[in-house]
């Protein structure tokens, strides 16, 4: 099956899912990118900390709002990245139609979930950057025009 949207998924929308959206987006400017929160802080914008540590990577996280996920938004996903195993068991349990389509961001680069860096120190946020691009330039070689 080839792949046209994906869908990532974390907690509040501001974090994780924002820069992991962006830098798939960036790597694959042929593939739809969203993202959304499933306590969504809806109407938001990149948590400023994620938004200084993306933009050290040269990713941009200007003009992101977050969303939250709905039936709708995830059923128009060909696959959905969440960040967390408990994001995968939320996203069954919400939309069980939905959980052949739904993997771990990290599934490449060893699938034990990223975790949240929110209200954590920039350290911390850098740390969390450095593993969703890891984890996104995986999934970029698996999704990239050549493989299609």
């Amino acid at each position: 099956m080839k792949i046209a949207s994906v869908l990532v998924v974390c907690v509040g929308n501001i974090c994780r899912s924002p820069l992991a959206e962006r830098a798939l987006a960036q790597a694959l400017p042929g593939l739809t990118v969203r993202s959304a929160g499933l306590a969504a802080v809806v109407g938001a914008g990149a948590d400023e900390t994620a938004l200084a540590v993306a933009a050290e990577a040269g990713v941009d996280l200007a003009g992101h709002v977050a969303r939250q996920v709905t039936a709708e938004i995830a059923a128009g996903a060909d696959l959905i990245l969440v960040m967390e195993p408990a994001h995968r068991a939320e996203i069954a349990r919400r939309y069980p139609q939905l959980s052949g389509r739904t993997l771990l961001f990290d599934h490449w680069t060893g699938a034990r979930g990223i975790p949240d860096p929110y209200r954590k120190p920039e350290t911390f946020h850098r740390e969390v950057r450095d593993q969703i691009l890891a984890a996104a330039t995986a999934w970029t070689r698996r999704l990239g025009p050549e493989t299609a």
